[in-house]
């Protein structure tokens, strides 16, 4: 029961998101074993996203059924104000799943995704929203430059090769530094990577002096929201071992 006129109705406005909803997802089961040194790496990743966005966003945090002590920290930061929207799910619905809801429910026009363990650098959401601004019609924008397999980018290939404006290059435009950085990350063999690098080419567009390497991967990406509505629902059949559907529905 309740008596009375509710206050809120003298309210004038609402607070408005922000234009970018920047999104992590978090599975923390334990602190041990594998996941032993993950809480502090989740907090290196926020800290590094804190510290290095200037433009307006809200922050939008999936749990994927964490630890105690991990939900502890998401909620302190959460009560600090620096977690707009924090997402406790009870259970582990997997990665796909997670997007799914994401997806569907980022009040953002402009997604910006990252796993919890990407770093952010000083001017990385400028750097995307920039290529968002310079290609409209782009599906995912990745800052990591690397290699990718051109299978899943035949729609930007067949575009960027029907498209007068743009420069399609194809060779080693890739340095080995920035192929090894994202291979080592994986956990490949410097041996077997060296022996794929030099085997394999990347594909590029050159357009007004600057040069964009096509591809992109789903460990971090902006996207307009638009995009990745298009392409939902994503199926979520296991926690992991999916995540390349995105990619290709994109």
């Amino acid at each position: 029961m309740r008596v009375g006129k509710n206050p809120a109705k003298a309210l004038k406005s609402a607070p408005q998101p922000a234009r970018v909803t920047v999104a992590v997802i978090t599975y923390i089961p334990v602190l041990s074993g594998y996941y032993a040194e993950s809480l502090e790496v989740l907090k290196i990743c926020l800290n590094s996203l804190w510290q290095n966005t200037r433009e307006p966003y809200d922050l939008l945090l999936f749990d994927n059924a964490s630890c105690a002590e991990v939900r502890g920290y998401l909620r302190e930061q959460h009560e600090a104000g620096y977690i707009q929207y924090l997402v406790l799910s009870d259970k582990n619905i997997g990665k796909a799943g997670a997007w799914n809801f994401i997806f569907g429910a980022a009040p953002g026009e402009v997604i910006a995704y990252a796993d919890s363990d990407v770093r952010f650098y000083p001017g990385w959401l400028r750097a995307h929203l920039d290529v968002l601004e310079t290609f409209p019609n782009v599906g995912m924008v990745t800052g990591m430059p690397m290699w990718t397999p051109q299978e899943f980018s035949t729609a930007t290939i067949e575009w960027a090769e029907a498209n007068a404006e743009v420069k399609v290059l194809r060779g080693r435009y890739l340095s080995w530094e920035d192929y090894w950085r994202h291979a080592r990350s994986l956990g490949a063999e410097e041996e077997k990577a060296r022996v794929h690098y030099e085997a394999n080419d990347v594909v590029c567009v050159e357009k007004d002096g600057r040069r964009y390497y096509i591809g992109a991967a789903h460990f971090q990406f902006v996207s307009p929201k638009a995009a990745l509505q298009s392409v939902l629902p994503i199926p979520s059949r296991r926690p992991m071992g999916e995540v390349r559907l995105l990619d290709i529905a994109l």
